[in-house]
């Protein structure tokens, strides 16, 4: 059960390259083996949250209640030693116009994201599932999913025997939502500032890369 390497993908921002986007882009990936730890206590704390006349559809950070949230929160502290997460962001305004494209761009940062985390897991796993929420850029899907499938074909080596590529709702699995969370926490401490939650999950990080650290030239 183990041989099988599941990393949940979320992003974070817009795609406008413009003053009226978001300032930054985040990309957040949550690497993981079976068994999922608090895959059960969370689909409890959804009943029980429920019962208590908070009714929501699906775990969604932005969208969440204060009391939702800080459950979530303490669930995921108290277990924070169980997560991987590694993140890639990107002060947009430096991203050069020859970028700016949604594909180029989209395809560009999960490449860099994935060589950190395939880097570290080469050789360790035979089987690699990659499961994203629904992909942003919407008119060239096919042609960011193809390309993304080559990048991490590229990573890939002789060990690992199979890998696949899913492209799911994040409704649809507790994991995608887990990693929204971490996601959503990042994001926040990019755009605004706000360390309140990052501070609840950094231990998790192993890589949160700034993309254009040393740049100084602003496109807009």
């Amino acid at each position: 059960m183990n041989d099988t390497l599941y990393i949940f993908v979320d992003e974070g921002g817009n795609l406008d390259f413009s003053n009226k986007g978001t300032k930054f882009f985040t990309l957040t990936a949550l690497s993981k083996v079976r068994p999922f730890v608090i895959y059960e206590p969370l689909v409890n704390l959804k009943y029980d949250l429920w019962e208590k006349d908070i009714e929501f559809e699906y775990f969604h950070a932005t969208e969440d209640t204060y009391t939702t949230r800080n459950e979530v929160f303490n669930l995921i502290s108290e277990n924070i030693t169980n997560f991987t997460i590694d993140s890639v962001i990107v002060e947009k305004n430096k991203t050069h116009p020859s970028l700016q494209d949604h594909a180029k761009f989209y395809i560009k940062i999960f490449d860099i994201l994935f060589n950190y985390i395939l880097t570290r897991y080469k050789n360790k796993f035979s089987k690699i599932f990659i499961i994203t929420d629904e992909i942003p850029v919407k008119r060239k899907k096919k042609d960011v999913e193809k390309a993304i499938k080559s990048y991490v074909s590229r990573w890939i080596k002789d060990s690992v025997r199979e890998y696949k590529i899913f492209h799911y709702s994040s409704k649809s699995d507790i994991n995608l939502q887990i990693v929204d969370y971490f996601n959503w926490s990042i994001f926040r401490k990019w755009e605004r500032n706000k360390l309140e939650n990052y501070d609840l999950i950094k231990e998790a990080i192993a890589s949160e890369f700034d993309v254009f650290w040393s740049g100084v030239n602003k496109y807009y």
